[in-house]
C-alpha cells in the first residue's frame, strides 16, 4: 500500500499551484524558480514487492517458510517531484526517486527528467503538454540457495522452490521489471 505525505495540504494545493504556474499571465522579467510538485513513498513495484510477499511453503520437518520477511523493506520508495519554471510558459519537470531494498529483492533509485510548456490561446483558454521519462527505478528479485538433498544445491527462484517446477527452470520466473517509462499529458483549460 502506498503512503502519501501531506505536502501544504496535500496533492491538492501541489495541482493548484500547478495550474497557477500553468494560467500565469507572462511577466517582462522571470527568474528561474523551483517549486515542489509532488512527494510520495510507495509505486505500484513496491506494491508488487509486497505482493510477492504472499504465500509460503513447508519445509521437510513440517516448519512453515513464509516469504513476507523477505518481501519487506524498512525503507518504501520516496519520490520527490520539482517543476523549474524557466519562462512564464515552460519549466523542466526533475526528480528523485530513493529506490528500496528487501532480503529477496531491490529497487533501484530513479531519476525523472521532463519538459512543460503552455500556449495561451485566447484570454480564457490555454493548452499545456508535458513529457517525462524516468530513468532507472527497476525492481529485481534475488535468487535463494535451496539443498534438495541427495539431487544437491541449487539457486532457485524462493517462491518456486518447493513447487514441481525443476530447480534450475525455476530462475526464468524470477521478476525482473521496468517502471512505467514515459508519461505524457496534454491539457486544454477554458475558464468562463
Amino acid at each position: 500500500m502506498r503512503e502519501r505525505f501531506k505536502v501544504r495540504g496535500g496533492l491538492c494545493v501541489a495541482a493548484l499551484q500547478l495550474c497557477a504556474f500553468l494560467c500565469a499571465p507572462a511577466a517582462t522579467a522571470q527568474e528561474w524558480t523551483t517549486s515542489l510538485v509532488d512527494i510520495h513513498q510507495g509505486s505500484p513495484l513496491s506494491d508488487r514487492a509486497r505482493g510477492l510477499g504472499n504465500g509460503g511453503y513447508e519445509l521437510q520437518s513440517g516448519s512453515w517458510v513464509s516469504f513476507n520477511r523477505w518481501y519487506h523493506a524498512s525503507w518504501v520508495d520516496m519520490h520527490v517531484d520539482l517543476l523549474t519554471q524557466i519562462t512564464p510558459e515552460t519549466g523542466i519537470l526533475w526528480g528523485l526517486g530513493t529506490g528500496e531494498q528487501g532480503e529477496k529483492y531491490s529497487i533501484a533509485p530513479s531519476l525523472k527528467l521532463g519538459f512543460l510548456t503552455q500556449a495561451h490561446l485566447n484570454p480564457n483558454s490555454s493548452l499545456s503538454l508535458s513529457v517525462a521519462s524516468i530513468i532507472g527505478g527497476s525492481l529485481t528479485e534475488k535468487p535463494c540457495v535451496a539443498d534438495y538433498g541427495d539431487l544437491g544445491t541449487y539457486s532457485v527462484n524462493c517462491r518456486l522452490a518447493a513447487g514441481e517446477t525443476a530447480p534450475e527452470e525455476t530462475l526464468k520466473y524470477l521478476v525482473n521489471a521496468r517502471p512505467e517509462t514515459m508519461h505524457l499529458w496534454l491539457n486544454y483549460r477554458l475558464t468562463f
